[in-house]
């Protein structure tokens, strides 16, 4: 079966399977089962077919940095189960907090909320583009129009509505200063995506009504330009962003797709999350 068949295919069948469950019991169990959700017509266990990885930081006050100026992140017990039957731990952060995806009203007034997006806008074919060694020698690094048009030319068209994801190499200096790297004024020092390179993006419909930027850093926009260009021009339409990933090693830089979840606020401006790969097992 060729790559895009089963990928077409896996796509459609997690339709069916998400639909089957949606519908009950009965029409669930109407497949064959072996332990793993089967897909009907393939008699294919679903984790045969996908390898699920997850993008995300483990959430810790410990060693989660904090965006400068963003609300204290705080961790404490709220019951045990010694004193009262049950554990539980009270939370108190900001929505972008650690891992997370911001939704359009985070950068544009009248922007659509979290909780007026839809699953489709959360669930998106991904590529990951390596700029870990001209992160190493500039920590300001801008990607470029000629980036995107090389990482084309040597892996082919980037799909419309895609999650573009930058592996910078960041997330090895989670939990350190050398995350936040501010400089003696405060100024934060991250790569990032240029303007003008997120605008060829939408430009040509990698970005489309939906889509993404993902990185392993705070954020998509270049850590040391406080006016966001980036984040304005990607926070329109469905559009979202996918920030603080790790374990981006784990993705392909092609065929695999992100699957976000988190918590839906109401009028959210996004949510900490644990974000998917979702990756086609070829044959």
């Amino acid at each position: 079966m060729k790559r895009r068949q089963l990928i077409r295919r896996v796509g459609t069948a997690l339709a069916v399977v998400a639909g089957a469950r949606l519908a009950g019991p009965a029409v669930a169990q109407a497949a064959p089962g072996t332990g793993s959700a089967d897909l009907p017509g393939f008699g294919i266990p679903l984790d045969r077919l996908l390898k699920i990885v997850s993008l995300s930081h483990i959430n810790d006050p410990a060693t989660t940095p904090i965006f400068p100026g963003d609300p204290e992140f705080v961790l404490e017990t709220a019951a045990t189960v010694a004193e009262d039957g049950y554990y539980l731990q009270n939370v108190k952060e900001g929505e972008h907090t650690g891992s997370h995806w911001g939704a359009p009203a985070h950068f544009q007034e009248g922007g659509l909320t979290a909780d007026q997006l839809v699953p489709e806008d959360l669930f998106l074919p991904a590529v990951k583009i390596d700029i870990r060694e001209q992160s190493a020698a500039d920590a300001d690094y801008a990607v470029t129009v000629a980036d995107l048009q090389a990482w084309e030319s040597a892996n082919g068209r980037i799909p419309s509505g895609a999650a573009v994801v930058l592996w910078t190499g960041w997330e090895s200096r989670w939990g350190t200063d050398a995350y936040v790297n501010a400089d003696p004024d405060g100024v934060t020092h991250q790569p990032g995506f240029s303007a003008e390179a997120a605008q060829w993006l939408i430009d040509n419909g990698r970005l489309a009504a939906r889509g993404a930027l993902g990185t392993d850093t705070f954020g998509p926009d270049v850590g040391n330009d406080e006016t966001y260009p980036v984040s304005v021009k990607l926070y329109d339409q469905h559009r979202i962003s996918l920030e603080n990933l790790r374990n981006l090693a784990a993705l392909p830089t092609t065929g695999a797709y992100v699957l976000v979840g988190g918590a839906i606020n109401r009028a959210g401006s996004g949510s900490p999350a644990t974000i998917f790969g979702v990756i086609p097992r070829l044959p």
